[in-house]
């Protein structure tokens, strides 16, 4: 039966050979651009499920909320007593804790050095949590010692070279601290499909030693730098420790001085470790996370790009139905009932859609390279290392041989023998429609791909070009060092006598950064100091900040060096922050009494608001101070005409001052455009493949335009015998198809409209869907389609019209 069917495919393919390659490739089109996106959405599900105790790990992030109950702040991380002490709190149902903390730090082997960013602290116990295997060492003990270093392979090979790493040292230094670490294990690297990367782990000794001793870390609550994660018993409900969450606070934490509990202020949440990537994006995360919005946007994608190539096969065949009549009469004549024929038809199909697999994968191995180089994702084809994707791929070819068949088997095998030999068998009008409905769907999907990529593109464009309220080009940032900070004024004023350099300023965090850092606020209202309920994230500054990035000052002064008490005493508040707190304006803000954290002092300006973070986030409420500590980025304003040369004698200043430490340049204009990556990702990914659903409807419409223009042959001939023009014949041709195209416009409008101005919600700041982003996607539709059809029409136009008579 089946070489049977392989005949009647190769016989079909003979006869109709452009016919049976346009089904085959708009077919292999489709699989190819789904058998990409499946393999994304697969790897993005797949993340931290390699580790054998997955499903029993879970994350602790802790969050606080405003006086209202809304959540000012969401962190990934923990303060450093919460791990041990849930473990203590909960020993029935917690096996182990264990925190991580990530910094950047110098490693240094003889003459090599090399800057880390993948490098944590880690307790002992984590290699009893997570699964990654360890090559050389005992994983039970390689982080107890305190000088402990487990290194990965390939750090092993970048140090080492070929040499055993066991028991080698390697130099650290963090700031301006220096330690000696010993490597005493080395770790398979770790699996591209985790939520987090790491070269290094080190023994969390020396963090002990920085918070002063074991009891000064326990104490400490508000340094959350931890990610912290729990491994529960078998068995154990997550919600039943959730639950207990608030009491656990309230006994670990002060209540505040107004005898308000601690759990009405800050809570701890817990998040399955297989859930973080997808559905964690907090204000802290060990490593930027995906989004399950988007995965589930690129597998609408897949199904819809699927569906269309199903589509426009059903279209192509039942286009040659006309070609076909006389050989189901002739069988049917012969003896062969309707199933026989249903069978022969889906195996014709069935065949086809196992020849554009075989092109699919062909085409899907050439495109996968680019593919993952654009998602930054390891993803593999390789059958031996995936055999789940054998059955896949069947799975496919039954499920599209399925659909795409079904529809023309049932239309072809239920002709009527006797009315098709005697030539009076037409088309009836429920099976037209269905094939119009179907050209609607097409069109309607395609055009609302269109929509989707111009609100990302145009969503993007604002975003890059709104106004920030300070000037983000040719500001470069380096990293901060204590000579710099205790040295500002001379470094400063010596590095301005450089013609390419405007201007320099110290700050603990730069515009392009989150603003994680808060204390608590009091300020005069009503006369009277007062609480104030509402975060207020700070910044510590240098006298020059404003100035180097052209911050306005609305009400009040700027910080004065000469005024020595603007060192300890003064505060600049945003209009966001003097909104919050609850004056009337900026100038009500002036010279009132302001408590933050430790420091007491006054206001003396406000700054108008800016973006400091990206357009994701409303602007926050903030405080500016000069420093006593916490600097960590050096702002350069650079001059347009001497960039390179200026950038050229910053890399020689710090070669002098920093030999030991790798010069890393950055800009706050690229730092605002890396956030929003996601974006422009979904942006190219709606291109493509709205480019792809076009094509395939394209074809889909040549189908049944060739199929009308096929059935209405004699009466072209008879209209251009009366003297019809070929622009009248185009006309007449076309304008039915232009209506399909246009419903599909109105019903993919609503359901674009809806669908993007969900996306938008992500932005604090968006623009709308307008009504010209709607009007170019129906025009380009109508346009393409017009040239599909017209294509067709104005060929049959100029056939003669006595040649159409022999014919019948």
């Amino acid at each position: 039966m089946i070489k049977h069917y392989f005949k009647l495919f190769l016989r079909t393919f003979r006869k109709k050979p452009t016919y049976t390659l346009i089904n085959i490739f708009g077919l292999a089109v489709g699989m190819a651009s789904s058998i990409l996106i499946f393999l994304f959405v697969q790897h993005e599900f797949s993340y931290d499920t390699y580790h054998e105790k997955s499903d029993r790990i879970f994350r602790v992030s802790r969050a606080w909320y405003n006086q209202d109950g809304a959540i000012s702040l969401h962190l990934g991380h923990a303060a450093p007593p919460f791990a041990p002490l849930l473990k203590s709190d909960f020993e029935e149902q917690i096996v182990e804790a264990v925190r991580v903390m990530n910094t950047t730090v110098i490693m240094r082997d003889e003459d090599k050095v090399f800057k880390e960013e993948r490098f944590f602290f880690a307790d002992p116990e984590l290699f009893e949590v997570f699964t990654w295997k360890l090559l050389e060492g005992n994983p039970a003990d390689a982080l107890s010692f305190p000088d402990g270093l487990v290194i990965s392979a390939s750090m092993a090979k970048k140090y080492f070279g070929d040499e055993d790493p066991m028991g080698r040292a390697l130099e650290l230094r963090i700031g301006s601290e220096i330690y000696n670490g010993q490597v005493r294990g080395v770790m398979e690297d770790i699996p591209d499909n985790s939520h987090f990367q790491a070269d290094f782990f080190a023994s969390m000794e020396p963090v002990v030693d920085f918070y002063g001793g074991y009891e000064a870390m326990m104490a400490n609550f508000g340094s959350n730098n931890f990610a912290t994660y729990l491994l529960l018993k078998e068995g154990v409900d997550p919600d039943e420790i959730g639950g207990q969450l608030p009491d656990f606070i309230d006994r670990h934490i002060a209540a505040s001085g107004q005898g308000i509990p601690a759990s009405k202020g800050t809570q701890l949440f817990l998040w399955p470790l297989t859930d973080i990537h997808l559905y964690s994006n907090l204000d802290s995360e060990l490593e930027p996370n995906s989004n399950i919005e988007y995965v589930y946007i690129y597998g609408a994608i897949a199904l819809f790009i699927l569906l269309i190539a199903c589509i426009n096969f059903m279209n192509l065949a039942t286009a040659r139905s006309a070609k076909r009549a006389m050989e189901v009469g002739l069988r049917k004549v012969m003896g062969a009932d309707r199933q026989l024929l249903v069978k022969q038809f889906m195996g014709e199909t069935i065949f086809m859609t196992v020849a554009a697999l075989l092109i699919a994968l062909l085409l899907a191995w050439f495109a996968l390279p680019y593919f993952t180089n654009f998602t930054g994702k390891d993803l593999s084809l390789n059958l031996i290392d995936h055999p789940e994707y054998l059955a896949g791929f069947v799975g496919m070819v039954i499920l599209v041989g399925l659909i795409a068949g079904s529809y023309p088997s049932l239309f072809l095998s239920g002709f009527q023998p006797a009315s098709i030999l005697k030539g009076t068998y037409k088309i009836g009008s429920i099976h037209e429609k269905l094939r119009s409905f179907l050209v609607v769907g097409q069109f309607a999907i395609s055009i609302g791909l269109i929509v989707a990529v111009l609100v990302v593109i145009n969503q993007l464009d604002f975003m890059k070009n709104k106004d920030l309220g300070f000037e983000k080009e040719e500001i470069a940032i380096l990293p901060a060092f204590e000579e710099f900070s205790s040295n500002i004024s001379f470094l400063r004023d010596r590095w301005m006598q450089h013609p390419g350099i405007e201007d320099v300023a110290l700050a603990s965090r730069i515009p392009s950064g989150r603003l994680l850092d808060s204390q608590g606020t009091q300020a005069e209202l009503d006369g009277k100091l007062t609480a104030i309920n509402t975060r207020i994230a700070d910044v510590h500054i240098s006298h020059s900040f404003f100035q180097a990035f052209g911050m306005e000052i609305i009400e009040g002064r700027d910080f004065d060096k000469l005024l020595a008490s603007d060192s300890s005493e003064s505060f600049i508040l945003n209009e966001s922050a003097v909104r919050a707190i609850g004056w009337a304006s900026p100038e009500a803000a002036i010279d009132k009494p302001f408590i933050y954290g430790n420091r007491r002092g006054q206001v003396v300006g406000v700054v108008k608001d800016f973006h400091f973070e990206s357009l994701h986030q409303p602007i926050s409420p903030m405080v500016f101070m000069i420093p006593d500590t916490r600097i960590n980025e050096v702002a350069i304003k650079l001059s347009p005409t001497d960039r390179e040369v200026a950038l050229a004698y910053l890399r020689d200043e710090w070669l002098a001052t920093r030999p030991d430490y790798p010069l890393e340049i950055s800009y706050v204009a690229d730092k605002f455009d890396e956030q929003y990556e996601a974006e422009e990702k979904v942006g190219a990914v709606f291109g493509f493949f709205a480019g792809l659903a076009i094509l395939i409807s394209v074809l889909g419409l040549f189908g049944l335009s060739a199929y009308a223009t096929e059935q209405r042959l004699k009466e072209i001939g008879i209209r251009k015998v009366l003297g019809a023009s070929s622009l009248n014949i185009v006309s007449l041709l076309g304008k039915d198809f232009l209506k399909l195209v246009i419903i599909g416009f109105i019903i993919a409008v609503p359901l674009a409209w809806m669908g993007m101005s969900k996306w938008l919600e992500n932005f604090a700041y968006s623009i709308t869907v307008s009504w010209m982003i709607i009007a170019i996607s129906g025009c380009l539709a109508v346009l393409i389609a017009a040239a599909t059809v017209s294509s067709q029409s104005y060929r049959a136009a100029l056939v003669n019209p006595v040649e159409t008579f022999k014919k019948e």
